[in-house]
């Protein structure tokens, strides 16, 4: 019985894998064209997948040390790079204070 309830299910798995081309469903339609584009994309250019979302993977190892280049961006900070203290920084630590206050 277990066998035939497998063989069943099997059966039904691969009655769902039929491939035939894509199409929108009854009373649909493919989305609008995109702003730019000169004709509305197809269903086999919607379902493939942009070269961003694949970057092509660099394996090529560094052969040498390289010195990087200068980066036009990296600024130092408004402040010219001094620290300011924090608030409170100069008062020295109450021993007293055990935790947070307990109401009574």
């Amino acid at each position: 019985m277990k066998h035939l309830v497998v063989l069943a299910g099997a059966v039904l798995l691969a009655g769902c894998g039929s491939v035939r081309p894509l199409q929108p469903a009854p009373g649909e339609t493919l989305p609008v064209k995109p702003l730019f584009a000169k004709q509305t994309p197809k269903p086999e250019q919607l379902l493939t997948i942009p070269d961003i979302a694949r970057p092509k993977r660099v394996d090529e190892l560094m052969r040498r040390s390289e010195p990087r280049e200068p980066d036009r961006f990296d600024l130092p900070p408004p402040s010219g790079g001094a620290v300011s203290p924090v608030a409170g920084d100069d008062q020295p630590i109450d021993n007293q204070d055990t935790g947070p206050v307990q109401t009574q």
